[in-house]
């Protein structure tokens, strides 16, 4: 222990020596957009029944929460698929399925969860201490999973009794809570766990204010009120149905002529015109999340496999992406792009967190005629190639059509490669990409915002980094329980990630979500998953 925290000391030296060769600017957070999670539905007159439509902006990949990706999943599994936690609208943590926060023994490594009695999964099977257990054992081992990284070294989890389940950790992980109040944390029925495997997904039973009926691929997904549900009092809308609308202008459309209720993620283009409209509301929110392009370093066979050298400059050589980074404008990009409803991203860390500091959030200041001396120094002529996919939908085309511009600036030619989004989760997952314009909706604890994507073996290591020093500090934040020394260590994190560029942060989207005045009870928070459980049709709607 001893040598390695020495080691540590070293690290803090080395990182902050780095960051001083770099001039830097800070991220600029917008004042003149107002947060609106939605209003729950509480004592409001609502009309019971009823079928909301949403328009969902891009397909989820499987409806099954231990190998999925996609945020689109989160979206329709919040009212099928209850977990452990929750956030609520001011970021805190709050119990679901679990009846109180977990308590932690005096060594960290053993962490307790009280779970809720008389409760069923939507097939009638009990939910109790060891379906709990069943659903997290795999989430950890099971071959595939996305949520093994995120739950933390752990040695062994087991149940105490019928309302207790405890997990046993080889090493304190501080963010197992936050990790819990995602998918990881979304318990299964153990039955139809039973009867299938590995095609759960595709028919997933969970506990939840609905359950899954039937998806049609590409068109829809549908979910029925669920009558065993332990809320069922709260839960007004008979169903709901996902429907797969990937262009935006297409669901603004949709929106006004009321063919369906709700869609997310509308384009800041449109906002400003949907919102004066009587018959909508506009509901946002900030992000934990960020966007930005993965740079494929080394994932030949696959995240969570040996890494192995990639032989582009690119690829090899942390000056190549340093320049990108510096010909990335993000300020002008936002501006240019998004009418500055969204803001630039350096960081991983998002700025609304406990975590963050003015270190951990800054941005490499934009330096185009310094992007083209280090390609200089690396040996790489001029414009210089790069092969980058983008979300084959108007805003992203936007926004990597100005890139190119900007990283032309210094010595670029970014060529951009439409495509659809559930072809580009493969090709990060598979490794056949250069660039990737890809975000993540975000996490409240920083630990699942960076251990996934930026640790050694992980299955979330989309861009194949292989950085013991990160690694170290990385597993050093997720094993403190000090919120002080957390933040020290992910600000020195942070110096390492801009030295080596894995993921060239560029912005953090608001989460914009229209409903029609006639639907009250729709929230959406900073997690950006769009709540619709317990939505209703207010009680005055006509026809």
């Amino acid at each position: 222990m001893l040598v390695r925290s020495t080691r540590m000391l070293v690290l803090g030296v080395v990182v902050a020596a780095l960051a001083s060769c770099t001039s830097v600017q800070h991220a600029e957070v917008p004042a003149t957009h107002t947060d609106d999670y939605g209003t729950p539905v509480g004592t409001q007159p609502v009309r019971e029944g009823g079928d909301l439509v949403m328009g969902l902006s891009n397909e989820p990949d499987k409806l099954d929460p231990t190998t999925s990706s996609s945020l689109y999943m989160r979206y329709v599994m919040s009212t099928i698929c209850e977990k452990l936690y929750d956030n609520d609208p001011s970021g805190a943590l709050v119990p679901q399925l679990a009846t109180a926060l977990p308590t932690v023994s005096a060594d960290g490594l053993t962490v307790t969860i009280p779970v809720r009695t008389g409760v069923e999964f939507a097939d009638g099977t009990p939910f109790n201490a060891a379906a709990v257990e069943t659903s997290l054992k795999r989430h950890f081992s099971m071959e595939g999973s996305q949520r093994t990284g995120e739950m933390g070294p752990i040695k062994e989890i087991e149940t105490v009794d019928s309302t207790h389940v405890a997990i046993h950790y080889n090493q304190p992980f501080a963010p197992i809570t936050a990790a819990l109040a995602d998918r990881a944390g979304m318990i299964m029925s153990p039955t139809a766990l039973k009867e299938k495997e590995k095609s759960f997904g595709e028919a997933p039973v969970c506990v939840g204010p609905f359950k899954f009926v039937k998806r049609v691929l590409q068109t829809s997904i549908q979910v029925a009120r669920d009558p065993l549900y332990y809320d069922a009092a709260k839960v007004h809308l008979d169903s709901i149905t996902y429907r797969i609308m990937p262009d935006a202008k297409s669901r603004a459309q949709a929106l006004r002529s009321g063919d369906i209720q709700a869609a997310d993620t509308m384009s800041p283009s449109d906002v400003e015109t949907l919102e004066k409209l009587p018959q909508l509301k506009l509901l946002q929110s900030g992000s934990f999340g960020f966007q930005g392009l993965y740079i494929n370093m080394g994932n030949v066979d696959g995240a969570g496999k040996p890494i192995k050298p990639i032989n582009s400059p690119i690829a090899k050589d942390p000056k190549v992406r340093l320049a990108f980074s510096l010909a990335t404008d993000r300020q002008g990009l936002v501006r240019k792009v998004f009418n500055n409803w969204y803001e630039p991203a350096c960081t991983p860390i998002a700025p609304r967190t406990s975590y963050a500091t003015r270190a951990s959030t800054t941005c490499p200041q934009f330096n185009p005629e310094r992007s083209k001396q280090l390609l200089a120094e690396a040996g790489v002529p001029t414009p210089y190639p790069v092969t980058m996919q983008v979300m084959n939908v108007k805003d992203q085309l936007d926004y990597a059509q100005a890139l190119r511009d900007s990283v032309a600036q210094g010595g670029f030619d970014l060529k951009i490669v439409p495509a659809e989004y559930s072809s580009m989760l493969e090709a990060q997952k598979k490794g056949s990409y250069e660039a990737l314009l890809l975000g993540w909706s975000g996490r409240i604890d920083p630990d699942g915002n960076t251990s996934r994507f930026l640790t050694t073996g992980s299955s979330g290591n989309y861009s194949g980094i292989n950085s013991p020093v990160l690694d170290d500090l990385l597993g050093w934040a997720a094993h403190s329980t000090s919120a002080a020394q957390r933040g020290a260590l992910y600000e020195q994190a942070v110096r390492v990630i801009q030295r080596e560029n894995p993921y060239i942060y560029t912005y953090r989207l608001r989460n914009l979500t229209v409903h029609s005045t006639w639907v009250t009870g729709i929230e959406v928070y900073a997690d950006g998953a769009v709540r619709l459980g317990k939505a209703a049709y207010v009680a005055d709607r006509k026809g």
